[in-house]
C-alpha cells in the first residue's frame, strides 16, 4: 500500500529541522532511519502531513570518546555501533546493537530515532539505562540535556516537546571492575523480542557486588528498573543463590501484557531466566573475561 500524501523537507541543520517541526506542529514527523515510521505510513497507520528528513544534516553520525565520555550522534546507525571498537569497549552497547532486527535494519536504523520513538519493545532504552547516560536535544528554545532516567515518560512518549530533536547521546565510561550484558529473546531476527534483560554491575572484590542496575525490556509500557532484584545482589557475594533471588525479584517486577509473543506468565518466567543469564555474563566480564552475549532466538536458548 502507498502512504498518504505528505510534504517533504530536507533541512541542512538541526536547528532548521527543529524550526520546521515546531512551525508545522505534531502532524509533522522527523525522518531518521525510518525503520518504524515508513512501514506504518505504508500501512496508513500513520499519516503525517509532512516529513522532515534528518539524513542530510552533517555531523550527526559520530562515535567518539572524549574525557571519559562516549558520545554517539543521533544519526549513528546501529551497524556503526555494532562495528565500532570505541563503542565496543562498553560491551553492553555491542550486545544491543548487534542483535537489533536484521542487517538491513541495522544499516538504516539510528540510535537517536530509536530513543525518540520510545517503543516499549525497543532495545536501546533498556541497555543504556544500566549506564550513566544523557540525551542532548535541540529545540525552539535552544539546547538542553535530559538524563536518560527522565527521558521516557510512557509508551511512545518522551520528555521532548514539539520541535525538539535528539542531537547526541552521551555515556559516562563505567568504573573499573564493571561488567554489563544485554540479552533479548525473540522468535526470529526481524520481530520484536518477547522480553529482554540488561544488567550492569560493579564488583568490589572478585565475587562481591558493589553496585548493580537491572533493567527489564518489553514487559511494561517503558523499560522497568528492577530495584528489588538489584538489592538482592548489592553488597553480597555473587552466588547461585543470590543470582536466583535476583531472577525471582525481576519476575515480580515485570508487568507484561499477553500478545502474539507470549502470555504474561511466559514472559515473567522468561525475564527471570534472562536476568540470571545476564548477571552471570556481567560478572564474568567484570572479572576481565571475554564472553559473548546479545539476542537469543527460539530453539537456541
Amino acid at each position: 500500500m502507498y502512504p498518504s500524501a505528505f510534504r517533504y523537507y530536507r533541512p541542512t541543520t538541526l536547528e532548521e529541522a527543529s524550526s520546521i517541526l515546531a512551525e508545522l506542529g505534531e502532524d509533522a514527523k522527523a525522518l531518521a532511519g525510518g525503520q518504524s515510521l515508513i512501514p506504518l505510513m505504508k500501512l496508513r497507520l500513520s499519516a503525517p502531513s509532512a516529513l522532515v528528513d534528518l539524513n542530510f544534516i552533517p555531523n550527526l553520525d559520530h562515535i567518539a570518546r572524549q574525557n571519559g565520555t562516549l558520545r554517539l550522534g543521533a544519526m549513528t546507525r546501529h551497524a556503526d555501533i555494532e562495528n565500532s571498537d570505541v563503542a565496543g569497549k562498553i560491551a553492553i552497547l555491542h550486545d544491543c546493537a548487534a542483535g537489533i532486527a536484521d542487517v538491513q535494519v541495522r544499516n538504516r536504523g539510528t540510535i537517536g530515532g530509536s530513543l525518540a520513538e520510545a517503543d516499549p519493545s525497543g532495545d536501546w532504552g533498556a541497555a543504556l539505562l544500566t549506564l550513566d547516560a544523557d540525551v542532548h536535544v535541540v529545540g525552539p528554545g535552544g539546547s538542553r540535556t535530559i538524563p536518560l532516567t527522565d527521558f521516557f515518560r510512557d509508551a511512545y512518549t518522551t520528555a521532548m516537546i514539539t520541535g525538539e530533536l535528539v542531537k547526541e547521546i552521551s555515556v559516562l565510561a563505567p568504573p573499573k571492575h564493571h561488567g554489563g550484558a544485554f540479552i533479548a529473546f525473540k522468535r526470529c531476527a526481524p520481530v520484536y523480542a518477547s522480553a529482554s534483560a540488561a544488567v550492569g554491575l560493579t564488583l568490589a572484590e572478585k565475587d562481591t557486588c558493589k553496585d548493580a542496575r537491572i533493567i527489564l525490556g518489553c514487559v511494561g509500557l517503558t523499560a522497568i528498573r528492577a530495584e528489588e532484584a538489584e538489592a538482592a545482589l548489592r553488597g553480597k557475594k555473587i552466588t547461585p543463590k543470590t543470582i536466583a533471588a535476583a531472577g525471582d525479584a525481576a519476575m515480580a517486577a515485570a508487568d507484561p501484557q499477553p500478545d502474539m509473543r507470549g502470555s504474561a506468565e511466559y514472559k515473567r518466567v522468561l525475564v527471570g531466566a534472562l536476568v540470571k543469564r545476564a548477571i552471570d555474563i556481567a560478572v564474568r566480564r567484570a572479572g576481565g573475561e571475554h564472553v559473548e552475549a546479545g539476542h537469543e532466538y527460539a530453539g537456541r536458548i
